[in-house]
């Protein structure tokens, strides 16, 4: 399990809804938390697995770095509505034999993403609590056995995010939103949805996935902060029409689903306070 959530640690954290910027907060906080998560063994997998896992909380709003909302952030622009900061994400190791579809073929290691993503902020109503912002991340994929790292591929994932405070007045619970489609080369492809002809089956043809259109994803959060802990819940949506490896025989659902929930305590936090504007 702890192998499990080392990777599934980026999933649940990039998942969050985050509250609305725009009100004084503490320049640092450091806590700790856990989180359940349900997913699919991959995109475009019938078999939904359960996690558990502990994860750290830390949070820093300087002037130029910023460590928020689980990313680092620098603004290398003078306008506070564009910034450019580090994207990561990851996927679960995959017991073949486990798994129905790929029965008889290669383990699948854990993977795990990083590049860069320009965010830039369409809207900010700090009177009506929301705001509405573009991301554009390119990550390099690798997948590694823990003894060694291999490039995968890359992907492309641009992302539109709304969030909003107090969505029930009174209440303090905030919502996020945050949908787009995903692209990816023929190398990221070929990992998940390539049937080599050696484990071709009567049932499982051999199959060459190629680059481009991946799907899109809906993703659907909702949170709430009381004294020192942070509650939130998500559900997402992985949508594979018209993807190119729409007909791997490793494809047997055309929509995938991913929820969770987890609960984090922030036990430290510094008494200065920032004007929170990320956007």
């Amino acid at each position: 399990m702890m192998t499990h959530g080392r990777i599934l640690l980026a999933i649940v954290l990039l998942m969050l809804p985050q509250q609305t910027a725009g009100a004084q907060k503490p320049l640092w906080e450091v806590g700790a938390g856990g989180g359940f998560l349900m997913m699919p063994d991959y995109r475009g997998s019938d078999k939904t697995r359960p996690y558990l896992l502990p994860f750290p909380y830390a949070v820093y709003r300087g002037g130029i770095f910023r460590l928020e909302d689980k990313r680092l952030t620098a603004r290398l622009f003078k306008t506070d509505r564009v910034t450019l900061d580090a994207s990561g994400y990851g996927a679960v190791p995959v017991k073949s034999d486990d798994n129905d579809a790929r029965r008889g073929m290669e383990d699948l290691d854990p993977t795990f993403e990083f590049g860069p993503a320009l965010r830039v902020k369409l809207l900010d109503s700090r009177e009506n609590w929301h705001r509405l912002s573009l991301a554009f991340p390119v990550r390099a994929v690798f997948s590694t056995d823990f003894r060694s790292v291999r490039h995968e591929g890359w992907v492309f994932s641009p992302r539109l995010n709304f969030e909003k405070g107090d969505v029930i007045p009174g209440t303090g619970l905030y919502l996020g939103v945050s949908t787009g489609p995903m692209f990816g080369d023929r190398g990221y492809h070929q990992y998940f949805y390539n049937v080599e002809p050696a484990y071709a089956t009567a049932w499982r043809p051999a199959y060459d996935a190629g680059a481009g259109y991946s799907g899109s994803t809906l993703t659907v959060g909702l949170g709430k902060n009381y004294k020192s802990f942070r509650f939130h819940a998500f559900v997402s949506a992985d949508f594979l029409q018209g993807a190119v490896f729409e007909d791997s025989p490793l494809v047997k659902t055309k929509t995938s689903w991913m929820s969770g929930l987890s609960i984090t305590w922030v036990f430290l936090k510094s008494k200065k306070t920032v004007m929170d504007d990320t956007p």
